[in-house]
């Protein structure tokens, strides 16, 4: 395993810029990038042994500071929604910063996605790390965030989600990368199949906040039980898609319980043999098929993406959970730890 480090550039302020390659002895890497503790790509071979970037990206490294679809980056400090902006902790309301429609999103324009953290290189990891204060974008108190990235001989990255503060407030951490197993570059991932380990999802209203129930996937176009293409309904006349104009729905994950590793999606590339599992103990999976993709950055092999382009899987807790009690707790108070893992298994299938 080996780690190298490079300045890709500076910021107007003259802060560095500054990409991680952490390379196997089989060739294949990860880019990281301390814009947002972004995975910027990863290259794994296909059934040919061909080496290819499936992730999606910016040519530009500066593209990844305040993009709509928060490229490959850690969003915080509450990842997906919270409604209205507003929630409460032992009965004081908090006020966030509103980014999307009349709701709070990714930690607000200013969060952890669109702020450069620090990075140090640690034995064969890469560690970010990012003090974040009081009341900004909102949140209370002070909160110190690590961003763990391990990559190994087997090709399997983990991602492990760090953070303590000094007083109460809420935290749901993620990664926003979006795959393509075919390559960055190839076009639509509607042909990939996609299986989740999860029988109920969350239905929302028409601004993507739930609506506090979990319905049963069974009979509609949200089961994925069993594998199946992404875009066999995804034109199908049904709530949850006609919102999004595609997936972007949560699901919780079948049989979670708090710090238990279990598998919670597999997508294939059946052109190219590439299979991609991921682990987490995070409560659920938001998945979304790049429905907005049109009009974002020039890619890493400076083409113009299109909706549909990539899928993020993201392993985290429920949105809105901090005004649904019934909801996993998101709340992290003085003195305890949150721990969340998340892991990108890459397999070829012949």
């Amino acid at each position: 395993m080996t780690i190298e480090q490079k300045i890709a550039g500076f910021t107007p302020e003259g802060d560095a810029v500054v990409i991680y390659t952490m390379r196997n002895n089989k060739g294949a890497e990860v880019e990281l990038c301390n814009i947002g503790a972004a995975i910027c790509a990863v290259r794994v071979p296909d059934r040919e042994g061909n080496i290819d970037n499936v992730t999606l990206g910016y040519a530009d490294y500066m593209d990844y500071f305040g993009d709509g679809p928060c490229m490959g980056k850690v969003p915080g400090r509450y990842a997906n929604r919270v409604a209205r902006g507003r929630f409460e902790i032992d009965g004081k309301e908090y006020r966030l910063a509103i980014n999307n429609g009349p709701n709070a999103l990714h930690g607000g324009p200013k969060g952890f996605a669109n702020i450069l953290w620090e990075g140090r290189v640690e034995g064969d990891r890469v560690v970010f790390a990012l003090d974040n204060p009081d009341g900004h974008e909102g949140y209370p108190a002070d909160i110190y965030v690590e961003a763990v990235y391990d990559w190994d001989e087997d090709d399997r990255l983990e991602l492990t989600l760090l953070a303590q503060s000094n007083g109460a407030t809420i935290v749901n951490l993620t990664n926003h990368v979006y795959f393509n197993l075919a390559g960055e570059a190839s076009g639509t991932v509607l042909d990939h199949t996609l299986r989740l380990n999860a029988s109920t999802y969350l239905p929302t209203d028409q601004g993507l906040i739930p609506t506090g129930e979990a319905a049963p996937v069974e009979g509609t176009p949200m089961d994925f039980r069993t594998a199946k293409p992404i875009g066999r309904d995804i034109k199908d006349d049904f709530a949850a898609l006609n919102y999004g104009k595609g997936y972007d729905s949560c699901w919780p994950v079948d049989g979670w319980e708090q710090g238990k590793m279990q598998e919670v999606a597999e997508l294939k590339c059946a052109a190219t043999g590439r299979v991609l599992k991921m682990y987490s103990d995070q409560p659920a999976a938001q998945v979304y098929t790049g429905n907005w993709l049109e009009g974002c950055p020039k890619g890493r092999s400076g083409q113009e993406y299109h909706d549909y382009d990539g899928i993020a899987i993201e392993c985290q807790g429920y949105p809105d959970a901090p005004n649904k009690p019934h909801f996993p707790s998101q709340i992290l108070r003085p003195g305890e730890r949150y721990e969340r893992h998340i892991v990108y298994a890459f397999e070829v299938e012949e």
